[in-house]
């Protein structure tokens, strides 16, 4: 059963320490699928866009982009263009800078 939480500072202090741990094991389950993909030269476009979608979710910590770009810099060599999608995605979900016009969709550019 769920511990009582008296108020809603206590509450927010408990989901964000919850929400780090979850950065924390996604990252150790991530990092192996990344390594191997890029290890292997993979070109299974539909485990290698699963992958993205799944890093997508917690590319806002640091160790999350991490493995993110890796990635992205990887799959631009396959499929340029998908992997530019999956650069707009982030920077929509995750990016609190206003873009540059001049701005590329390269993973360089993360």
């Amino acid at each position: 059963m769920s511990e009582s939480i008296n108020n809603p500072q206590e509450a927010i202090i408990k989901i964000a320490l919850e929400f780090t741990d979850l950065e924390h094991r996604a990252v150790a389950v991530y990092e192996p699928i990344v390594n191997a993909i890029v290890a292997v030269r993979s070109t299974d476009v539909a485990h290698i866009e699963q992958t993205l979608d799944g890093l997508l979710g917690f590319a806002g910590s640091e160790d999350g982009l991490r493995l993110f770009k890796s990635l992205c810099r990887y799959y631009w060599q396959v499929a340029p263009a998908a992997t530019a999608s999956y650069i707009h995605i982030y920077r929509d979900m995750w990016d609190t800078e206003v873009p540059d016009i001049a701005q590329s969709n390269n993973p360089e550019t993360l």
